[in-house]
């Protein structure tokens, strides 16, 4: 069994490997995964190559997994999104959001009923939002109203590129509408939140956690698994922006989903891919990334990677799904969409 240094060093490296950016990766951790008698395209959105770095080559280690080279694309999830839906080669998708996959079921490269094709819905992984501040919590950051205190900057992705951006908004949205009970003041929140409060707008979460870590901005609105590798990375480096984060007591239950692309290649060899990222060996994996696994037994056994206590954990079917949540809030004619246009980056 590998110690607790040797798992954080691992996942520290695997965080630097992420910090360089999107594009393919043929060689984390030492391990070519680029050749193979078969091959698949993975395009996902920024924030899991940590996991995945960890996960591909675990995967090609099983029977499953013998032989099949790969080829990985990150970037903004929407933007991965688009790109698949005008026709960028792909075999497995993994996107921030549902509506991200569902573009691709109405473009007719993914499967009507993609959330029924593999366990827990497709979604084999998650996390909750987190607020990622300096070390120390200088500023005394613990829940969504210190944000907007005055003075106080943040850091968060722009939600028309980004599906982490709209995870961080649904947070605080939810906690001050009372779950949708109140959307006016969940609007509000956020309207004050952008116009007095957010001075960048990185496209991804990835980008985000970068702005942040050369210095901009007291708080980060994170998902906590990036908030975790930030806070490792800085464990092994010199670096001169340390950081803490606090998870808030109201918060929410990110749910990243992945999918077989029905134009691949090797359907099969995608198929075994998304199966096994649900098998418990791969679910300690994202745990030992910093997501959270979606495994009962496994959830039960990472628990105290985890710490925080959180009184309200709401979910995107607390706002009704997410067909009614993001035509409402996002896209060309939503609310958020609608408050981002007329006072970001003021």
């Amino acid at each position: 069994m590998r110690s607790a240094t040797t798992l954080v060093v691992v996942a520290a490296l695997a965080w630097l490997l992420a910090a360089c950016g999107g594009g393919s990766t043929d060689t984390p951790g030492g391990v070519d995964i680029s050749s193979g008698s078969r091959h698949l395209n993975l395009i996902a959105y920024a924030t899991p190559k940590p996991g995945f770095d960890l996960i591909i080559p675990a995967f090609r280690a099983t029977p499953e997994g013998h032989g099949i080279g790969f080829s990985q694309s990150y970037g903004a999830s929407g933007d991965q999104s688009r790109k698949v839906a005008r026709g960028l080669p792909a075999d497995v998708v993994n996107f921030s959001v549902a509506p991200d996959v569902t573009r691709l079921v109405k473009a007719g490269v993914v499967d009507k009923d993609w959330e029924n094709q593999a366990p827990n819905h497709s979604v084999p992984f998650g996390s909750v939002v987190a607020l990622v501040v300096r070390q120390g919590n200088p500023k005394n950051i613990h829940d969504w109203s210190d944000l907007l205190r005055p003075g106080i900057t943040v850091v968060t992705p722009n939600p028309g590129s980004s599906g982490s951006a709209k995870w961080n908004l649904l947070a605080p949205y939810a906690a001050e509408s009372e779950g949708g009970k109140n959307p006016q003041a969940g609007l509000d929140y956020v309207r004050a939140l952008v116009r007095d409060h957010v001075r960048v707008l990185p496209k991804s979460g990835r980008e985000a956690t970068t702005a942040f870590e050369q210095g901009q901005g007291d708080v980060l609105i994170s998902y906590e698994n990036e908030a975790i590798m930030l806070k490792r990375h800085n464990a092994t480096t010199n670096a001169t922006q340390r950081v803490d984060y606090v998870i808030p007591p109201q918060t929410f239950k990110i749910e990243n989903p992945v999918a077989v692309v029905n134009t691949s290649d090797d359907k099969p060899a995608a198929r075994a891919f998304v199966n096994y990222l649900f098998t418990p060996p791969a679910q300690r994996l994202w745990a030992q990334a910093g997501f959270r696994p979606v495994d009962p037994a496994v959830v039960a056994e990472t628990a105290g990677d985890f710490p925080g206590r959180i009184e309200r954990l709401w979910t995107i079917d607390d706002l009704g799904g997410w067909k009614k949540t993001d035509k409402a809030l996002f896209g060309t004619s939503g609310s958020i969409s609608k408050i981002y246009d007329e006072e970001a980056g003021r």
